[in-house]
C-alpha cells in the first residue's frame, strides 16, 4: 500500500468537499477548486477526512494513489490557508514593485520587466528586494514563480538574479581562481 496514499487528509472547519466520479470539488474561505482525476481512484469522505483508495495493485493505480491523494490535500490546504512563494532579488540596483497589480521588475535589462498575474495569483511586495506570489493553487503558484525567477536566472559567477528564499547557488571561480591568483610572468 502507498505510504503517502493511505493517510487520511483531514477536512478544517469552513471547508466543504464535494465528490463526483472522477472529480472532486473543493470550497473554502480562500476560494473554490476543482481537481480532476482518473475515476478508477475512489475518494472518500467521512467524519470530517476524506481517504483515497485503489481498486488493486496493477503498476499505473498504485502511480495514481499516492499522485491523488497529494493532489487532493493541496486542494484542502490551498482553499483553507493558501499558499506562498517568497522569491528575492540579488543584485546591485535590481528591485521589485507593483504597478496596479502587475508585476515590475528592473533587474539589470535596459527596460523594466513587467508581469501581469493569471487569475488566482497575486503578487506583494514587501521590500524593494523581496516578492511574495500568493493563491490558493499550489501548481499554479509554483508556476508563476518559477516564470519570475526565469526572467533573471542566479548567474554561476556573481550570484545576482532573481532566488527563491533560502536557495543556494553554487558559485563557480572566475579566471584568478582557475589559475589559481598568479599571472604570467
Amino acid at each position: 500500500m502507498s505510504r503517502i496514499g493511505r493517510q487520511p487528509i483531514a477536512v478544517p472547519s469552513g471547508v466543504t468537499a464535494t465528490i463526483e466520479k472522477g472529480l472532486f470539488k473543493v470550497k473554502g474561505p480562500k476560494g473554490e477548486l476543482t481537481v480532476p482525476h482518473n475515476p478508477a481512484i475512489e475518494v472518500q469522505q467521512q467524519d470530517g477526512t476524506l481517504s483515497v483508495t485503489r481498486p488493486d495493485d496493477r503498476q499505473d493505480h498504485r502511480a495514481l494513489h499516492g499522485l491523488t491523494r497529494t493532489l487532493v490535500a493541496n486542494a484542502v490546504h490551498g482553499v483553507a490557508n493558501g499558499f506562498t512563494i517568497n522569491l528575492e532579488l540579488r543584485g546591485v540596483g535590481y528591485r521589485a514593485r507593483l504597478n496596479g497589480t502587475s508585476l515590475e521588475l528592473t533587474i539589470g535589462y535596459s527596460h523594466p520587466v513587467v508581469i501581469a498575474p493569471p487569475a488566482g495569483v497575486s503578487f506583494a511586495v514587501p521590500e524593494p528586494t523581496r516578492i511574495d506570489v500568493t493563491g490558493i493553487d499550489k501548481q499554479l503558484v509554483g508556476q508563476v514563480a518559477a516564470n519570475v525567477r526565469k526572467v533573471r536566472v542566479p548567474d554561476a559567477y556573481h550570484g545576482k538574479g532573481v532566488r527563491f528564499v533560502g536557495e543556494k547557488i553554487a558559485l563557480k571561480a572566475g579566471k584568478a581562481g582557475a589559475t589559481g591568483g598568479k599571472g604570467k610572468k
